[in-house]
């Protein structure tokens, strides 16, 4: 590793700069191309966490870093690493019609999501090899059950990152965490090439970030979003295919976030018995910043209390994928770690308005020429 090091900083620094350079040209060209923000629509739609008009295109510097890291990539896997990118090129294309106002409905973005997949396993003949679950590993070795079981991971997983996606930084952040903690855990199996591909994964991310947080000069889009949780939902696959001592609950736990995010999603649907793929502004990020406005900042405060969301959830995000660093090899404790883990969240959630209506009461945000700020009511459907 200490000879290949330097090569590879060298490399992860030509993809960060290329990931950089072309967030700044387009926040550049926003004015002239008002396309790069997508449509008018966009800020008025319910989920929507934003006021002002902004480049919704950094998935095409994610992307095209990403893609630029074939290059670098270990000759050993460089074919295969190709056919991945251009399986990769599905999903992000679709994602980028929706970016720019085209208007793709989701069903066909997870339609999307789930061909780029299925033209993963199709090319390089793979699908997710255990789960180390009981009675189910044996049957992942069948194709009528492997695939759709892969299919269900990494569209998940691929949804999920989109999910979270709603407050400057978030998303990205937890991208670059997840892609971190694939490379330490491939660091310490011995899966060299997945050392490399994860950390320059993480640092075409950071390029963008710096440009995201805190002051949104650029979002990551759908584009950007779905193609980060594709490739590190076959990442997460790539280390259990070829390490066999790691831990299906571990990779879980490098990203547990966005996985929680989305089968909190789904329940909270299902019990309200609303749309499975309807927009809401229900996410956690979503009330911790409208908990932010209510109990501290008050109203017309929120380009103030999106980056704060972010900083106030960035140590609940980034936990698990230190859990899964640290248990990549022990199944029993990863499992546990998870089982933990999903717990606070989903309890942390289910009494936080009740917190936040007796915070409420306790405190009244006062505005910049001193009267008492009018605060949103807090109900079950506000929060």
């Amino acid at each position: 590793m200490g000879e290949i090091d330097p090569i590879f900083g060298f490399h992860g620094l030509i993809v960060f700069g290329l990931s950089f350079s072309l967030c700044c040209l387009i926040i550049g060209l926003k004015s002239k191309f008002p396309r790069l923000c997508g449509a008018s629509s966009n800020l008025r739609a319910i989920q929507a966490m934003h006021t002002l008009c902004t480049p919704r295109v950094g998935g095409v510097a994610i992307f095209a870093s990403f893609a630029l890291s074939s290059f670098f990539s270990p000759i050993s896997i460089s074919d295969a690493y190709v056919k991945f990118i251009l399986a990769s090129s599905i999903i992000f294309l679709v994602g980028l019609a929706e970016d720019i106002g085209l208007g793709i409905s989701p069903r066909i973005r997870l339609i999307a999501a789930a061909g780029a997949s299925l033209a993963v396993m199709w090319l390089l003949e793979v699908w997710m090899p255990r789960a180390d679950i009981p009675g189910l590993d044996s049957l992942l070795t069948y194709w009528v059950i492997g695939v759709p079981l892969t299919l269900l991971v990494t569209v998940g997983i691929t949804n999920g990152f989109n999910l979270i996606d709603g407050v400057n930084g978030l998303a990205s952040i937890t991208a670059i965490f997840t892609a971190v903690a694939l490379s330490l855990i491939a660091d310490q199996a011995g899966y060299t090439a997945m050392v490399h591909l994860a950390a320059m994964l993480a640092a075409v991310v950071f390029g963008f970030f710096l440009l995201n947080y805190p002051f949104g000069l650029i979002f990551l889009g759908d584009a950007g979003a779905y193609t980060l949780g594709f490739v590190l939902s076959w990442f997460g696959i790539s280390i259990l295919l070829t390490v066999p001592d790691a831990s299906p609950w571990a990779i879980l736990l490098t990203m547990f976030w966005p996985v929680a995010d989305t089968l909190l999603a789904i329940f909270r649907r299902v019990r309200r018995k609303t749309a499975a793929m309807g927009p809401d502004r229900l996410h956690v990020h979503q009330m911790v910043m409208r908990a932010l406005e209510i109990c501290f900042l008050g109203r017309k405060r929120r380009r103030l209390a999106n980056p704060l969301s972010t900083l106030f959830l960035a140590p609940f995000v980034i936990a698990p994928p230190i859990a899964g660093v640290m248990l990549w090899d022990q199944t029993n404790m990863a499992f546990m770690a998870v089982m933990v883990f999903a717990a606070l969240f989903f309890s942390s959630y289910a009494i936080a308005p009740h917190l936040i209506r007796r915070f409420r009461r306790c405190a009244c945000p006062i505005d910049l020429i001193g009267k008492p700020a009018v605060l949103m009511t807090v109900t079950d459907d506000a929060l």
